[in-house]
């Protein structure tokens, strides 16, 4: 891909860097040109120490070695300006509220499928479709209660989403992690400028939580826990934060008893009721006698106590079929079927290998696609065309033909870029955004700026950190 094509978020400009820097990053720019690239490798090294010392890890799945690594940190923020953010802000409250209903009509009446929009086998023989989920109201009728949406820009506010990540999201203890590195080793640069707080994160997820059993089980202070699948999980770091700056428990499945009635927390000092489970592991593994009889990490019968409203689940059960790369592609028209409006956040085009057309289009064009597993995520599995070899768009070729219904393609989109430091200096990378969104019956809040990732290897498009990829601040600027 040619740089001409790039947008450089810092230059503004497609190729040649000798134009005057734009507008919000001209103070950082000033104050880089005052730095000697020594101090700020020096700088860089000490977050990675900040982050080893902290535990600010993650494990990469199929590592036979099974050793915990830094997620990689680049000390050049990311800057966003007041508009570029109300554009992305408004448009992913729009979807927000699209896939709450969605997600509320297909586990109910269906009327998307009635109207012609989507079609029945693409939900009903979907696995991550949950029949057990038919006809159940969720507490305050929330859905998703935390939601990261991934968004990619290619030109001046000019941003597309690139998934819907519904299910159990991950990455925000890093973003909360980055901002706390930069205020401790820069504390000038948030004298220079005026950014928006991330802080509140922890206190409204709690909040964002309680308010959808208002009136419900114990309303007046809500037990909140924190489920994880334990140690070796990937993201078990982030689990053991969230708890903690929540106040809630960190448990697993094995900790949870029913006790008179309700779902209970084992302690030294008896069974203490548990009325919200923050759940970081995946549907089918949340309740042995319902779904997968071969867990070990839910709790028997847990999923009854939710059918009961004796607990609270977030997410809910079966939210999955909303982030299913598949409909993924239907989800422009999901967006007006439910609020009556045109999407105010672009999908990217997506061809659907599953009919036929589309899968003959994408095997005369694998060189020029990226293609996707349509359950798939972390970057395993995938396709990346023009940086893939001969043999390897063979073989890909093959699996497609062979399992065309379990992928999706899409253009291999010019990511903008952001400059990273390299022992070098400034260096343009690709990036994406993961901004964070808490909903309830009350809000939909969502935090300013999320998680940049950035694909530190040059001219990578893989952000994902278990394919090299590394975390950014991202900042955005007040008005």
């Amino acid at each position: 891909m040619a740089l001409l094509e790039i947008y450089d978020e810092m230059f503004g400009v497609f190729g040649e860097r000798n134009v005057e820097v734009r507008w919000p990053y001209q103070k950082l720019n000033r104050w880089i040109e005052e730095q000697s690239f020594n101090r700020l490798r020096k700088k860089a090294k000490k977050a990675k120490e900040i982050f080893q010392s902290t535990g600010v890890t993650f494990n990469v799945y199929g590592d036979q070695e099974g050793v915990e690594r830094v997620i990689p940190f680049d000390v050049i923020p990311r800057i966003m300006t007041s508009d570029e953010w109300s554009h992305i802000e408004n448009g992913i409250r729009q979807r927000i509220m699209a896939i709450n209903a969605f997600l509320h009509d297909i586990y109910h009446n269906q009327e998307i499928i009635k109207a012609g929009i989507l079609p029945a086998e693409l939900i009903l023989n979907n696995h991550a479709f949950m029949p057990q989920m038919m006809g159940i109201n969720p507490p305050g009728n929330i859905y998703t209660h935390i939601v990261g949406i991934d968004i990619v820009s290619t030109g001046p506010n000019d941003f597309f989403v690139l998934e819907d990540n519904v299910r159990v999201p991950s990455g925000v203890s890093y973003m909360l992690e980055n901002r706390k590195t930069m205020m401790h080793m820069f504390p000038e640069l948030f004298e220079l400028n005026r950014i928006r707080n991330i802080n509140q994160y922890p206190q409204q997820l709690y909040q964002s939580l309680s308010e959808c059993i208002n009136g419900t089980i114990n309303s007046s202070m809500p037990t909140v826990s924190v489920l994880t699948p334990g140690i070796f999980n990937s993201a078990y770091f982030e689990h053991a934060f969230l708890a903690d700056e929540m106040g809630a428990e960190l448990i697993e499945g094995s900790d949870l008893i029913f006790h008179e009635g309700r779902v209970a927390l084992r302690t030294t000092e008896g069974p203490q009721p548990v009325d919200i489970i923050y759940r970081r592991i995946d549907d089918h593994f949340i309740d042995p006698l319902n779904f997968h009889s071969k867990s070990r990490l839910g709790m028997p019968g847990l999923f009854d106590a939710y059918r009961a409203g004796k607990v609270m689940l977030a997410n809910a059960p079966g939210v999955g079929i909303a982030d299913d790369k598949a409909v993924y592609s239907y989800m422009q028209d999901i967006v007006h079927f439910y609020t009556g409006e045109e999407p105010k956040l672009n999908n990217v085009k997506t061809w659907r290998c599953a009919e036929s057309s589309h899968l003959s289009y994408v095997l005369d064009n694998l060189n020029q696609l990226v293609v996707k597993e349509v359950h798939g995520s972390g970057g395993y599995g995938m396709l990346v065309g023009p940086a893939a070899s001969k043999t390897e768009i063979t073989e890909f070729s093959v699996k497609l033909k062979a399992n065309p219904e379990n992928y999706i393609a899409q253009p291999t989109l010019a990511l903008s870029t952001v400059p990273i430091l390299t022992r070098s200096g400034l260096a343009p990378r690709h990036v994406d955004l993961r901004p964070f969104v808490l909903v309830s019956p009350v809000d939909i809040r969502i935090t300013p700026g999320g998680l940049t990732r950035v694909a530190l290897r040059e001219n990578s498009l893989v952000v994902n950190s278990s394919q090299g990829g590394g975390t950014k601040d991202t900042w955005v600027m007040q008005d």
